[in-house]
């Protein structure tokens, strides 16, 4: 983002700028630039295809920009009065057609010379775009929205970021579910294309993107259904043999051993090209804030946490320390993990341990549990209602103390009684 040093435009000054060019091709350069954030290039390429007025969203190649209100005012009375002379938002109104790039600079440089901003670009506006939404919202929604990568914006804009909102570094920020649905929507959709076999491949396989840019055909068993990586072998299932075997015949006549390769020029696919290529397919899945690394994570999650039940149910329980020494990690990551599977359903904590769903009575459902074994008998000991709810002694002698405090229970001696059955031969 260019400059070593580097201070933020005048803001009223900008303000006065759009206020004197309201929908003609200066203004809209200059709020696609400020208010939404967008490169020069980006401003050119834009078409208005790209332009949802009815979510009120500009639609990228790689993120979603919610649109701000004026712009989008100015955005809709530019298209009432020329969308229908070029595809292209900003073009040129002699030749009514697509502008060079260094047109659009010499539009926004006329317009901000007016107001004495000569020392302002069109990065400038971009990066003070990028600036504002970090004193609002948290670097993750930042990161989307403006499409810089996280290491960018700690470099580059460290000193913005609020820890308040959630900037608390990459490495805790919290994954964003990956909606199954919708992904399978995506994979349909992409069939055996890069995309579709990528998604695949990282999804389901837990493949990293390193590898599979460096896949050739020599790595690829057809007779074991095993892709051969550098440091393990991975099986693979019926569908991705099929996605692989249709791209196999698509490449027979193809020298190249890669298995992605361009589309037009049948070359071997780089890393940020696929990037590219899968975000655009998952935005338009609706699915913007997924990235191949978060489909990665998710497998390796699902593996982790195969772990986590596994030890759960040989040991009949797991704690929060025992995660942390299963899956390698550290206390709060831990935490989130179990948190997660007990919203799953998969896992039902009681105390500090987790139970499997189904091998412990949930906390919501205890008191009621006890409740009507009381009314059959008469009082019952720590152990009897610790076999009841399927716990150790130890974690009922918390659960019968909480009930007793709520009067829920009573205690006489070693037993526990239903309040309104309380044997008067009990009673001092």
């Amino acid at each position: 983002m260019g400059k070593n040093t580097w201070s933020r435009p005048d803001r009223e000054a900008l303000n006065r700028v759009l206020a004197n060019n309201k929908s003609n091709l200066e203004g809209i350069v200059l709020r696609l630039a400020w208010k939404q954030g967008l490169s020069r290039e980006e401003i050119r390429q834009l078409t208005w295809n790209d332009v949802s007025f009815s979510s009120g969203q500009l639609i990228l190649p790689d993120r979603l920009i919610p649109m701000e209100a004026e712009t989008q005012a100015c955005l809709q009375e530019r298209y009432d009065f020329r969308g229908g002379v070029s595809p292209f938002v900003v073009i040129s109104e002699r030749c009514r057609r697509q502008i060079l790039p260094e047109s659009v600079s010499r539009l926004a440089r006329g317009a901000l010379d007016q107001e004495g901003l000569k020392d302002v670009s069109l990065s400038d506006l971009r990066r003070d775009f990028i600036i504002c939404q970090l004193e609002e919202h948290d670097w993750p929604y930042v990161a989307r929205i403006s499409g810089v990568s996280a290491p960018t914006l700690y470099a580059k804009f460290s000193p913005y970021m609020s820890s308040k909102k959630g900037g608390g570094g990459a490495e805790t920020a919290t994954a964003p579910q990956v909606d199954e649905f919708r992904l399978w929507k995506v994979l349909q959709a992409e069939g055996s294309s890069p995309v579709g076999l990528t998604l695949w491949l990282a999804w389901k396989m837990g493949v990293q993107v390193c590898d599979i840019i460096s896949l050739t055909w020599d790595q690829v068993d057809f007779e074991k259904d095993v892709l051969h990586l550098k440091d393990r072998d991975v099986p693979f299932n019926s569908t991705v043999r099929r996605l692989l075997q249709e791209t196999r015949e698509r490449a027979r006549d193809i020298p190249d051993r890669h298995v992605l390769l361009t589309p037009k020029s049948q070359k071997p696919i780089d890393q940020p090209r696929l990037s590219k290529m899968v975000r655009t397919a998952l935005i338009r899945g609706g699915m913007e804030d997924v990235t191949l690394r978060d489909l990665n994570r998710e497998e390796k999650h699902g593996r982790e946490d195969g772990l986590l039940l596994r030890y759960a149910a040989e040991k009949g329980s797991v704690t929060r320390r025992e995660a942390m020494d299963i899956l390698g990690l550290q206390k709060v990551a831990s935490y989130e993990r179990l948190r997660r599977l007990t919203e799953q359903r998969k896992l039902v904590r009681v105390g500090s341990k987790y139970y499997l769903t189904g091998t412990v009575v949930p906390p919501e459902e205890q008191y009621e549990v006890i409740r009507k074994y009381l009314e059959r008998v008469d009082g019952a000991y720590r152990q009897e209602l610790a076999e009841l709810l399927h716990v150790k002694a130890r974690q009922c002698t918390l659960i019968l103390k909480h009930m007793v405090e709520d009067g829920k229970l009573i205690q006489i001696g070693q037993r526990y009684f239903l309040p309104s059955e309380e044997p008067a031969s009990h009673l001092s």
